[in-house]
């Protein structure tokens, strides 16, 4: 039996959150929590020589013996050298993954003031990032990662089946989304109403959730 259907016109999806996430994500990585609490007494000499050698890493050159001389020449501990060197690097590294019109360099600077880097330390890391070395950090980071497509654009239309071969399909309601990716894609797919629920309740439950541990002492950082 063919299957008759009355549809509504796609309708775009758009979310507003008034309050800015850290470039860095929800949950900001370890080691550039670590490397926050050890650069508070650090010259600020050791730590551009540091950054030379990170962003030698970004580059693809081999930064050992880089390494191996600050570890000769300076007093800094080989613990706080390992995490101000990781630190960096993801920090870097993670800012590259995104272009400047995305990451604006109020909004870098500010990330980094949240994670209570010293000013003097922050400028030094937007002149990294927003310097004339960009366009080859940029293109090192993303030779150096994988990069899945994004979602472009996501349409929804609620679709019911009011004649169909199988009846417990009949006057069901579902709804189809069509999906456009930034590699140039288009996906289609139907999602029942009860999935989607579900989906929308495991969503909030998982935002809740995160919310909650953010707010938890053991993960905020600690002066």
């Amino acid at each position: 039996m063919t299957s008759v259907r009355s549809v509504h016109p796609y309708q775009s999806s758009s979310v507003v959150n008034n309050d800015r996430t850290s470039y860095l994500g929800a949950r900001i990585p370890p080691e550039v929590e670590g490397m926050a609490k050890h650069l508070k007494d650090l010259d600020k000499d050791v730590f551009r020589k540091i950054l030379k050698a990170v962003v030698g890493a970004l580059e693809g050159k081999d930064s050992s013996e880089s390494v191996k001389t600050l570890q000769e020449t300076t007093s800094i501990s080989e613990e706080q050298l390992s995490f101000v060197i990781s630190g960096s690097y993801t920090l870097l590294r993670v800012a590259f993954r995104l272009s400047a019109s995305a990451l604006k360099q109020e909004a870098f600077k500010e990330d980094l003031k949240e994670l209570r880097i010293p000013d003097e330390f922050i400028e030094d890391f937007a002149n990294i990032v927003y310097g004339n070395r960009r366009p080859f950090l940029e293109d090192a980071a993303s030779k150096q990662s994988i990069r899945l497509p994004n979602v472009e654009d996501l349409r929804w239309r609620v679709d019911v089946a009011i004649s169909t071969s199988s009846l417990s399909r009949a006057l069901q309601p579902s709804i189809l989304m069509q999906m456009k990716l930034s590699n140039g894609e288009s996906h289609r797919f139907e999602v029942p109403v009860a999935k989607f629920q579900d989906l929308r309740y495991n969503v909030a439950l998982l935002l809740k959730e995160m919310n909650d541990l953010e707010k938890k002492n053991i993960l905020k950082i600690q002066d």
